[in-house]
């Protein structure tokens, strides 16, 4: 069974940083891109960052750009979000994704395995 478990998250003032984990389980981690994505009541899910299999890889959006950083632990099976300078738009739920085999996507339909997500919270 593939088990991803975010955690991480949580309250944070404006100009702040967090660093959210990725645990993954019950699949070949070493294989397989590894995404964060982000979500707000009423809104569609929204691409954040992809790290490649080797992490040699990494897109990000635009607005993560220079703010975030994805990085990976393959001996840890471990996917992290690195987020500093964080704004009040950045408040969401935070899931991470486990990509389909060969892929480095960037679109929600290129994942098949999700976590449960964590909060994250910016306040002013």
């Amino acid at each position: 069974q593939v088990q991803l478990v975010e955690s991480g998250g949580g309250l944070v003032q404006v100009g702040g940083s967090l660093r959210l984990a990725c645990a993954a389980s019950g699949l070949s981690f070493n294989d397989r891109s590894m995404g964060w994505f982000r979500q707000t009541p009423g809104k569609e899910r929204e691409f954040v960052a992809t790290i490649s299999m080797s992490g040699g890889r990494t897109i990000y959006s635009d607005f993560a750009k220079g703010r975030f950083i994805v990085s990976r632990d393959n001996a840890k099976n471990t996917v992290y979000l690195q987020m500093n300078s964080l704004k009040p738009n950045d408040t969401a739920v935070y899931s991470c994704a486990a990509a389909k085999w060969g892929l480095i996507p960037t679109a929600v339909s290129g994942y098949d395995y999700w976590g449960q997500g964590t909060q994250v919270t910016v306040s002013s």
